[in-house]
């Protein structure tokens, strides 16, 4: 295993995909590749995103899976006939459940919009993070990345960043400031951190 070969999940715009894209293209991630974008929204820019690079993407959904039961299994199939080695979650809109999160354990990471556990937990994502922040009143703010486990925003902390809340912010504004300073520049830098992790791990047992 010479790099790591990493899938990331999306539901949207996809920019922390564009953000691990970029990454990957500038060399700062090089323990890791991606190697496929699944969706589980066919009409996700996030796909497009994994077309300009030219990344093998796939779209699962519920529906034509049978319910999250066939999704998963469905997921789980593709990730390791791929050879999947880390799952990366970027704007993900999906709550996977525990005998998935067990099967890849230690393998699933995910960037969340608040420093956890402030903000956290099920229900708070996207907008609702920062509307939640501001209604609260809290003068710093941020994003953590972290492992998946079965508790939504439960896995332990691999990263967090600061930013500061400014008078006049609304949701939009704040979402993008932690977007810009804090969730584009921790994932890519955890999803780095993990790899290179991977790879020494791989070097010690062969």
């Amino acid at each position: 295993m010479n790099c790591v070969k990493i899938a990331v999940l999306v539901s949207g715009g996809g920019t922390n995909l564009q953000a691990l894209l970029d990454a990957q293209e500038s060399g700062l991630l090089k323990s890791g590749r991606i190697a496929l974008v699944v969706s589980n929204n066919p009409k996700a820019y996030a796909l497009k995103r994994a077309e300009n690079a030219g990344v093998e993407a796939a779209v699962l959904t519920r529906a034509a899976c049978g319910g999250q039961e066939g999704f998963e299994r469905a997921l789980t199939s593709l990730l390791e006939e791929k050879g999947i080695d880390l799952i990366v979650l970027a704007g993900f809109m999906s709550i996977l459940s525990a005998s998935f999160t067990d099967h890849f354990s230690k393998r699933i990471i995910n960037v969340h919009p608040a420093l956890i556990p402030s903000f956290c937990g099920k229900g708070m994502y996207g907008l609702k993070v920062h509307e939640a922040a501001l209604q609260y009143g809290v003068k710093i703010t941020g994003a953590t990345v972290h492992f998946v486990n079965e508790v939504p925003d439960g896995g332990e902390i691999i990263l967090q960043k600061a930013v500061s809340v400014m008078p006049g912010d609304t949701p939009e504004l704040l979402q993008r400031r932690v977007m810009e300073e804090a969730e584009w520049i921790i994932l890519p830098k955890a999803a780095e951190q993990i790899c290179a992790e991977m790879l020494r791990m791989k070097g010690e047992s062969t």
